[in-house]
């Protein structure tokens, strides 16, 4: 049985005839009808491609459903200045993009296919403790999103066990450093619990595989198709500067994932050790796996 906190066993048993405990109010679909009914198509799609699915073989197909979709940035931002759950199944960026299909995948280990029973997992991915609470409430830094995820028991960090690892120590203030990139830190209450997330991530350690390491025979035969990997970056203040998915092709892995540079969903058409070389700002990866 998957870990819980307490708040998540609450909620959980308040799903009652497939309909969880997501105020609505908190929602903003991009088009509530085309994002709910897909929701339920692929839901349905990818239990009777693979009814008996692994974990990662679910991320994987769920991945695979929305190839060619538009990359959008800023999908999240209200505009409204009051954080809510966006639910868009048309447009993506990166983490987006991984988000939902984790979302889905979660969906259906529990051998649900309603979309409310979706919402209420991406909420539990997206947020602190699985609750929209706030700008700061949101998990915009990827080692904080790991780190909550993996406490609540949601995803595992496997980095340690693909081989190669090395270890950075990086203190994380990007997003305060640069208040005027992000609007609803134009709030001085905003702004300040921001920096007491930052607060928790000084000198913050973490396992990664070096680019040049991640073409080896040990990385390659460790990485798993539907593995989420996240890109370290060099960029000062910040952890990770872009997700996807791992998907073989030709026994090798590429990078499923919502690229800016193609202004699409696409499975990289270089294996991930060249997409890492030619990516001059990159680190290396660090790589998840969602609990079964």
């Amino acid at each position: 049985m998957r870990k819980r906190n307490f708040f998540n066993i609450i909620m959980m048993f308040s799903c009652l005839s497939g309909v969880c405990a997501v105020p609505m109010q908190n929602v903003k679909f991009h088009n509530e009808a085309a994002d709910t009914t897909k929701i339920t198509e692929v839901l349905l799609k990818v239990q009777q491609e693979i009814p008996t699915g692994s974990a990662q073989s679910r991320v994987e197909s769920f991945g695979k459903q929305f190839l060619n979709l538009p990359y959008v940035g800023g999908t999240l931002e209200s505009g409204t200045g009051e954080e809510a759950l966006v639910v868009d199944m048309e447009e993506f960026d990166c983490t987006t993009y991984v988000e939902t299909m984790l979302a889905l995948a979660y969906t259906l280990g529990e051998n649900r296919t309603s979309w409310r029973d979706f919402i209420y997992n991406l909420e539990r991915l997206r947020y602190r403790n699985g609750s929209v609470n706030g700008y700061a409430s949101r998990l915009h830094y990827a080692s904080d999103w790991v780190v909550d995820n993996v406490h609540r028991g949601n995803l595992k960090e496997v980095t340690d066990q693909i081989g190669e690892t090395t270890h950075q120590v990086k203190t994380l203030d990007f997003m305060t450093s640069n208040r005027d990139k992000y609007p609803a830190l134009k709030d001085d209450a905003t702004y300040r619990k921001m920096t007491d997330v930052e607060r928790g991530y000084r000198s913050h350690r973490y396992p990664y595989i070096k680019s040049t390491k991640t073409g080896s025979k040990e990385v390659v035969n460790n990485l798993r198709n539907g593995d989420v990997v996240l890109i370290v970056t060099k960029t000062p203040g910040l952890d990770v500067q872009h997700m996807g998915i791992v998907t073989f092709v030709d026994g090798l892995p590429h990078l499923m994932h919502a690229s800016s540079a193609a202004g699409k969903i696409i499975v990289d058409k270089n294996p991930l050790s060249e997409y890492l070389r030619r990516n001059r700002s990159a680190l290396g990866i660090r790589v998840l796996r969602l609990a079964d």
